[in-house]
């Protein structure tokens, strides 16, 4: 996997960094509003770590993977953003999980702005989704600021939900 650093007007993307990381990862994962449209289900410190090493291990396999973001200013950890494409997903996508305090800042869309011009210019995909589970109104608005539309439902997501999904999207020549 190569090493991947983006930077925006207030952010750095960049290769997780599981010391650096953790603590705030855990964090996250551990709080009810924001694992609601990540499964359902938060997670312990055992289970926030596995998900950390799943994650890198998808850098490995697939040679791209959720970026960690950093708030310039701070230097705190604001969530994870990237390309993400596991088995059984329906098309490759760029996904996030923002820290709750971090919510309503913009930097989902400024990560992800970040994140389809990294995979549309050098990884080279011509399409790209955002799966959202059914009833997330903050992460519709950020797929639409983005500049995706409404393609698809899916039944679900594999080994995250059973629920209803709604699958946005867009072709690299939109951009």
């Amino acid at each position: 996997m190569t090493h991947v650093i983006l930077e925006t007007e207030r952010l750095i993307l960049r290769d997780i960094d599981p010391v650096a990381d953790f603590e705030a990862w855990a964090d996250c994962f551990s709080d009810v509003e924001t694992m609601r449209y990540i499964g359902g289900k938060v997670m312990n410190r055992a289970e926030a770590w596995r998900n950390m090493a799943m994650v890198i291990g998808h850098g490995v396999i697939r040679g791209y993977t959720f970026l960690s973001v950093i708030e310039k200013s701070t230097g705190s950890w604001v969530g994870r953003v990237g390309p993400w494409s596991p088995e059984g997903w329906s098309e490759p996508e760029i996904g996030w999980t923002i820290h709750r305090d971090h919510w309503k800042k913009g930097y989902a869309k400024e990560a992800g702005q970040a994140c389809l011009d990294h995979v549309f210019n050098t990884l080279n995909w011509s399409r790209v989704i955002h799966t959202i589970i059914d009833g997330n109104v903050g992460s519709i608005k950020t797929a639409e600021s983005l500049g995706s539309k409404m393609l698809y439902t899916l039944d679900g997501i594999p080994a995250i939900t059973d629920e209803l999904c709604w699958v946005y999207g867009q072709e690299r020549d939109a951009q």
